[in-house]
């Protein structure tokens, strides 16, 4: 099979007025978990030694993700777009957060189920990785369809045998079974299979660096104890799929409502 006909156009990147909207929003949450969580920060600082170089104690790993995902969720904003993707990823993370935390897969420092101060990251994550997809597919755009549906399907297959065989050593119960069959219902619903193996691996891409923070600070920890394990970077990677598929049902639903309400004012106005 040729190469598509028509690859993606690469995207212009822009500012816009949404884009300090969403920064400002950003760092507004950052200043609001410092403020409500401060024994957290506090305990953080704690470590600080003088006796040692500043530079050598900042934490650069996380300041690149803040600066990296700041660019991001810059970039080409739409609050009107954003807003509901950024409502998905808050709803999103709390369910995943509750999932794996009560299934006792992974567990914060705090012993929190789940913390409430990591679920904006998550709506965060949810946007940049969004950018990072849109501007990434075009690159994409020239590989043949059917090495983009076998690259999927490759990708998904392993993701799947992967999650079974991370959550099979832990309590399987109802919901940790639901879980699994969201991931193969996500797999096999009609889709753009190129930009959503293109989100897959934007998402495992960041998911990588927040889950290495994480896991190398202790700031959470799975079960068994990997730095990160494979499974939670992947685990991003679905996670925006998801995130992505009800974002596209959402705005197809909203469509097909105002549509029917254009028509029935059409027909009660003659």
């Amino acid at each position: 099979m040729a190469a598509d006909t028509n690859p993606p156009s690469r995207i212009p990147i822009r500012w816009t007025s949404s884009s300090w909207i969403l920064i400002s929003g950003f760092i507004f949450i950052i200043t609001l978990i410092i403020i409500v969580w401060y024994p957290l920060v506090e305990e953080y600082f704690a470590y600080y030694d003088p006796a040692y170089p500043w530079y050598l104690q900042m934490d650069w790993l996380l300041i690149g993700i803040f600066l990296f995902m700041s660019a991001m969720i810059m970039i080409n904003a739409d609050l009107r777009r954003d807003s509901l993707l950024i409502m998905i990823g808050l709803a999103g993370g709390l369910c995943i957060e509750a999932w794996g935390t009560n299934s006792e897969l992974w567990a914060y420092y705090t012993n929190e189920r789940p913390p409430l101060w990591i679920i904006p990251a998550w709506a965060i994550a949810a946007v940049t990785i969004e950018r990072m997809a849109r501007l990434s597919n075009p690159w994409f755009g020239r590989i043949p369809s059917k090495w983009i549906n076998r690259a999927f399907f490759t990708a998904m297959l392993f993701f799947l045998v992967l999650f079974f065989l991370f959550i099979i050593p832990r309590n399987f119960n109802l919901v940790t079974l639901l879980a699994y069959l969201a991931v193969v219902v996500l797999v096999i619903i009609p889709q753009d299979r190129r930009l959503s193996l293109v989100t897959f691996l934007m998402g495992a891409s960041l998911g990588f660096f927040l889950e290495y923070w994480g896991t190398s600070r202790e700031c959470w920890q799975y079960y068994n104890r990997a730095v990160p394990p494979l499974f939670s970077v992947l685990a991003h990677g679905i996670a925006s799929m998801a995130f992505w598929q009800v974002h596209r049902f959402a705005v197809w639903m909203f469509s097909r409502v105002n549509a029917f309400i254009g028509l029935t004012r059409q027909l009660s106005d003659k």
